[in-house]
């Protein structure tokens, strides 16, 4: 297929795009819109075949189960049982935004979406391109981020168009996305409800919101990434594969304890130091990028991967960011896209 591509005002999309894209999604095809946290790959999550053609297009394996998208609380109720006065307190403090929660799933919501369990994530985003698609449609959208599995997220249309061009109906371009890292995953069937995935909200920010709540214990709450599940087990949560979020470069964490001085730095290597990394004496020689603050880091992150992974290098290294809940999120992503510098080997950088 030939993958258009619509350039929108983020602000005020054209009105005849999004009902373009509307008829798209109804026969079937898939469209790529920007969210505030990255590029979606939507599909109606009520229609079974048009979500096999979601993962058809990503290369994404069946047990990974998808985020569906809705534009209000009412939406969300026909997609979940068992809303309850918590779900709405949440929707009501952080929806439209990067909250997604997972609730039991309502019969509506096949199990190409859920991977077969019985729960299903739902959240509201806060783009008005995505509010207007779905409220056009009159339908909720299975999303997952607009990429080839496992690689790393888009966060402009040039990257959706790079990993996916001709697997994809229709782009619409709003430029850059504000957040640029996946939400935040509640799981709200457990007591307490626990954090699956870390994202641009933290526990004690939700827990601070809703007077009474007290989440689960666990690295949301330290401020590190936690064990990762079977790798071919249904996962509870989108983004909780051991290897995510990756460049096709190898690329290599360094941790605290790792001595720059003992890396094997080839020729064409660069650095990437995410957070301030005081009194480290990096190699002169090697090209850097820093990202000191979080959320400069957060919004940039995945852009300069995809620039890094595009300039034909042997190595990237990346200097891993302090512990601390700031830095939750983007140690997660950053520890899935990344090797241990243990796993270094000659073959991965020798000509």
């Amino acid at each position: 297929m030939q993958t258009r591509v619509i350039q929108l005002d983020r602000e005020r999309p054209d009105s005849s795009a999004i009902v373009e894209a509307a008829d798209v999604l109804r026969r079937g095809g898939l469209v790529a819109f920007a969210t505030e946290t990255v590029y979606g790959l939507g599909a109606i999550a009520t229609e079974p075949r048009a979500v096999r053609r979601i993962f058809e297009a990503k290369g994404r394996p069946s047990f990974n189960p998808l985020i569906v998208h809705v534009d209000g609380m009412d939406r969300a109720r026909e997609c979940s049982l068992g809303w309850d006065e918590l779900a709405s307190e949440l929707a009501t403090r952080f929806w439209p935004g990067p909250l997604s929660l997972i609730l039991p799933r309502s019969r509506r919501i096949p199990d190409e979406v859920t991977a077969g369990r019985p729960t299903v994530a739902v959240r509201m985003p806060a783009t008005p391109v995505a509010l207007a698609l779905i409220g056009q449609l009159g339908a909720p959208l299975a999303a997952p981020s607009a990429n080839r599995s496992n690689r790393i997220s888009p966060t402009r249309a040039e990257h959706v168009l790079a990993d996916l061009d001709h697997r994809v109906d229709l782009i619409l371009d709003t430029g850059p996305t504000s957040l640029g890292l996946e939400s935040t995953v509640l799981d709200l069937t457990t007591v307490p409800p626990r954090i699956l995935r870390p994202g641009p909200l933290m526990a004690p920010e939700i827990e601070a919101a809703i007077r009474g709540l007290r989440l689960a214990e666990g690295p949301s709450r330290q401020g590190h990434e936690g064990t990762f599940p079977d790798a071919t087990a249904p996962a509870a949560s989108p983004g909780m594969l051991p290897v995510h979020y990756a460049p096709t470069t190898p690329a290599y964490r360094i941790g605290p304890g790792d001595d720059p001085h003992g890396i094997v730095w080839p020729d064409r290597s660069a650095l990437l130091i995410v957070g301030e990394l005081a009194g480290v004496r990096w190699p002169r020689e090697v090209p850097r990028i820093v990202l000191a603050e979080p959320t400069v880091a957060a919004r940039e992150l995945y852009a300069t991967l995809h620039d890094l992974d595009a300039r034909g290098l042997q190595a990237i290294f990346v200097a891993m960011p302090p512990l601390g809940l700031e830095w939750a999120a983007i140690r997660d992503r950053l520890h899935r896209a990344t090797r241990p510098l243990v796993e270094q080997l000659p073959l991965d950088v020798e000509e």
